[in-house]
Formats: C-alpha cells, sequence, structure tokens
C-alpha cells in the first residue's frame, strides 16, 4: 500500500504544447491517502485513463512527478512499481482452473507455496467461488471471470495500489451491484490503496470514500459523495452528479437575492456583487411545489414517474428546472416553485462561489428529497 503524490502532473499527446488546451491532462497537484479508496468520475475524453496510465506506469507525463510514499516513480517502469490492473474486461487463462488464476500471480513473484494455497483458499471464498474452484475458466460466465480477474488483483498482499478501469462494464446491472458492494468489503478488510475508473456516477458514489470529478481534462473537484452532492464546485459537478442533475439558472446575484428574470430569490447567504457570467444551483429535491402567489411561476412540460418518486419538466423564463416530487404530491394548476434558501449555491463563471458567511443547511426530512444517484 502506498500513498501517491501527484506533483504538478499534466500531460500533452502533442509532442509542443504551446497552450493550455494542448494538454489531455491539465495540471494536478494532490496526495492520495495510503489504504484510500478512490474514483475517477467522468465523462468519456476527460482524461481518466490518461491520469490512470501515468499512475500505473504505462504513460510517462509531460510534466510533473509522481511519487509513492515519497519515492519518484515517474520514470520507473510498471513492473517496477509494484501495483496491480484490473481491466475493463477480464484477463484470465481459460485453459487454467479458478485456482490456478488466482494463484498465478503470486507463483510468478515466487510465493512459498503453502502461503499461495492459503491466499488462494481466502480468496475463493471471498469472491464466492468456491463451487467452481476446480473449473477451468473457459465455461464460466462474464461476471464470473471478471470476478476472477478482481482476484488476480487482490490476491497479491504487498501491492502500493490495485487500480480498475472501468472493470464493471460487461457485468449485468444485478451482478454490479453485487460486486460494488463486494470491492467495498473487501477494500474494508484489505486495507490497500484502490483506484477506480468510471462514468457512472452510481459505482463512483458507492465504492469511493473519496471522488475525484473530471472534466475536459481538468480536475475540478474532489471530495466525499456528500460534498460533491451538496456543494458541488463547478457546474459541471452539480449537473453530473445526481438524478436529475441540478438545476443551472442564469441569475443576478447581490446581497441576499438572486433575479431570476423579473423574479427574485431569497438566497441563505450574503454574497457580493458579481459581474459576468452568474449562475444559481439548486437540485431538483431541495424545490417544493406550491399554488398561490408565493413562489416563481412555472410551466409544466411532463410529469416522469419513476416508481419510487417522480420527476415535474418545468420551465421558468423559459430556463428548464426539473422537481422531485414524492409519490402522489398533488401538482396544481397555478404552479409556483419555491428554493430552499440553505440549499442554493452560486457559481461565477462555472465556479462555486461562497456566501460571506456560513450557511446553515436545512435538514433532509424526506428520503426521496435526497438521491445523490
Amino acid at each position: 500500500m502506498a500513498q501517491i503524490t501527484l506533483d504538478r502532473l499534466a500531460h500533452s499527446y502533442d509532442a509542443n504544447p504551446k497552450s493550455r488546451d494542448d494538454f489531455a491532462l491539465k495540471e494536478i497537484d494532490h496526495v492520495w491517502s495510503d489504504g484510500g479508496a478512490y474514483a475517477l468520475l467522468g465523462p468519456s475524453g476527460c482524461g481518466k485513463t490518461t491520469l490512470l496510465n501515468i499512475i500505473s506506469g504505462l504513460l510517462t507525463p509531460s510534466r510533473g512527478r509522481i511519487l509513492f510514499d515519497g519515492e519518484d516513480v515517474t520514470e520507473a517502469k510498471p513492473e517496477h512499481r509494484n501495483i496491480a490492473q484490473v481491466f475493463q474486461f477480464p484477463v484470465i487463462y481459460d485453459t487454467m482452473t479458478v485456482a490456478q488464476n488466482l494463484a498465478f500471480p503470486l507463483k510468478n513473484r515466487r510465493v512459498a507455496p503453502d502461503e499461495i494455497t492459503a491466499r488462494v483458499e481466502e480468496m475463493i471464498d471471498v469472491l464466492d467461488l468456491r463451487e467452481k474452484a476446480n473449473r477451468k475458466a473457459r465455461g464460466l460466465t462474464a461476471d464470473e471471470k471478471q470476478k476472477i480477474s478482481l482476484g488476480r488483483g487482490l490476491v497479491r498482499q504487498d501491492v502500493n495500489a490495485i487500480l480498475f478501469d472501468e472493470p464493471l462494464t460487461v457485468i449485468d446491472p444485478h451482478m454490479k451491484w453485487q460486486l460494488r458492494t463486494k470491492l467495498k468489503e473487501l477494500h474494508r478488510q484489505l486495507g490497500h490503496t484502490m483506484i477506480y475508473v468510471t462514468h457512472d456516477q452510481t459505482e463512483a458514489l458507492t465504492f469511493a470514500d473519496k471522488v475525484v470529478v473530471m472534466y475536459e481534462g481538468e480536475v475540478v473537484q474532489i471530495g466525499t459523495p456528500e460534498e460533491l452532492f451538496d456543494e458541488p464546485a463547478h457546474t459541471f459537478v452539480g449537473y453530473f452528479i445526481g438524478s436529475p442533475g441540478m438545476n443551472i439558472i442564469p441569475a443576478a446575484v447581490s446581497g441576499k437575492t438572486a433575479q431570476i428574470g423579473a423574479h427574485e430569490v431569497k438566497l441563505g447567504g450574503d454574497y457580493a456583487p458579481l459581474d459576468g457570467k452568474t449562475e444559481l444551483g439548486i437540485r431538483p429535491e431541495f424545490i417544493a411545489l406550491k399554488s398561490g402567489k408565493t413562489g416563481l411561476p412555472a410551466t409544466i412540460d411532463a410529469v416522469e414517474d419513476i416508481g419510487r418518486f417522480r420527476i415535474l419538466r418545468a420551465r421558468v423564463e423559459d430556463h428548464a428546472i426539473n422537481v422531485v416530487l414524492e409519490e402522489g404530491e398533488p401538482i396544481p394548476a397555478d404552479a409556483k416553485l419555491t428554493f430552499d434558501p440553505t440549499r442554493i449555491n452560486i457559481y461565477h463563471n462555472d465556479h462555486l462561489v461562497r456566501p460571506q458567511a456560513p450557511v446553515k443547511k436545512t435538514p433532509v426530512k424526506s428520503p426521496t428529497k435526497r438521491k445523490a444517484a
């Protein structure tokens, strides 16, 4: 296990980058704790795999350094970094049994036979493959093969880190949930430093202690799932995290008031006047639907029932707004929307602006009013 330090790390696939836009991975400075569980989350092409390949040693960064426990490994080959990597598709030997596949990386490292047997037996039980331990891998299902691939990385106890590159892509949805839970259990049990690459927010939020959100080659926020939900540092994080994501609405902000078109919205904090691109962010879970004179007049476009709650698709001043409704909650003809002031975030040029004094957020009362994924 290792503490991983990214020291002013950046990478360009252009041999002579001339501007920031030429970098696939913009500069990042961060320390990942020994034994932590991290997720690299973002859409395709955002730089996740580039960063993972730099950590693994498959790619040498254009700038900066990477250190394992303070030792500079920037130029070190993958085999000298002592890491395990699990890929999107299972990497196993079809002609070997489950047990033989799990033992193979240990035999390559000349681990004592008795220790190999003990570790393989333990991993077979952990992966719930006892009944198939002596079966050849070629006859197993895709999820069982991926379990073996996960086990080949986890069976080693001397690794600095275990890297997962979208390992559940080929797994059916029900099995994905089981394997995510299993990975979380294994992290608690084994204490390895784990880094998990995914574009799926559910995978990232359920697996990781800290999520690294990437957008257009830049790390825009590193935080706990709760921090990403409550206070997205960038409008992309607000939009990308949540289902549906945060509503982002152009607004003029000054003091304790935001102006959306002809309508005023009270804010939970006091803000200095902001020029340029200013937006208000509010989660669909923290908008109330009412009738009467107070609130923002809304035009309702659609209502989607997804079982445990409904999503109201509405417009205010021609700006699309999503609202999460309780199952059975009435929808008035003269619909008005009210925002919880303590749950409003303000953004300037896409970045979070904090009020001049801390805001005490209203506690969440309803389970359907707090769904991060």
